[in-house]
């Protein structure tokens, strides 16, 4: 690491660091305030690549599926509720990506953005005025080498407020998904861990999100 240059002849003038005082002092966050909700998310801005407006986004997404031949499909749905846990919440965005079936996150040729590290298994989402989202894509594979389970990364956006992230999807019948792991989760947004269902031609999973569980800086109503 290159050390930075300092000239040790040169001092501020007093009236200089009184000035960069109180420059400090006034754009502290007052209160608390300003805090990123759901704190740092390292590509949680890649829900803003979306190919279709936000307002124009459909509540359904079927996720790119042409090298996964043969194999049966995933239907995940579910509704997402206000804070209260109650009341169904329309026009929030959802993000969502996976590997493929090798488990990497593969881009395809001419890939810009976040595409290039999230891969092409992607897509977004907008509930409808009844809370409601759903995708289609296949399950994914975990990573290669690795211990961490097969998931599905999920990034939300909800009016008035920054984007953030929530537990991943996870397979209830992943065998590397471990007592030990589970205790480990942090259930933002609640449950994340699926039971998928064959219902002949497709499995299906349901999962309910609520908005603000155990998300950090989560503004709370008066």
């Amino acid at each position: 690491m290159v050390k930075r240059q300092t000239n040790p002849t040169y001092h501020k003038p007093p009236y200089l660091l009184i000035t960069y005082g109180l420059l400090w002092l006034f754009t502290l966050p007052a209160s608390g305030q300003d805090k990123k909700v759901g704190g740092p998310c390292e590509g949680c801005e890649a829900i803003y690549e979306s190919p279709v407006p936000f307002d124009k986004l459909e509540m359904l997404a079927k996720l790119p599926v042409a090298t996964w031949n043969s194999k049966k499909p995933l239907n995940i749905s579910g509704i997402v509720y206000k804070a209260d846990g109650i009341t169904p919440a329309p026009g929030v965005i959802l993000y969502v990506y996976h590997t493929d079936e090798t488990g990497r996150y593969r881009a395809r040729s001419g890939a810009k953005g976040w595409e290039k590290r999230h891969g092409s298994l992607r897509g977004w989402m907008r509930t409808n005025e009844k809370g409601e989202y759903k995708f289609v894509t296949l399950r994914p594979a975990p990573y290669p080498g690795h211990s961490d389970p097969a998931h599905i990364h999920i990034t939300l956006k909800e009016p008035g407020l920054n984007e953030y992230y929530i537990d991943e999807f996870l397979f209830d019948d992943d065998p590397i998904l471990t007592a030990d792991k589970r205790a480990k989760l942090e259930n933002r947004g609640g449950s994340g861990i699926l039971k998928l269902i064959d219902v002949g031609n497709t499995y299906k999973a349901v999962r309910p999100i609520y908005l603000g569980k155990n998300i950090p800086n989560y503004p709370t109503t008066p």
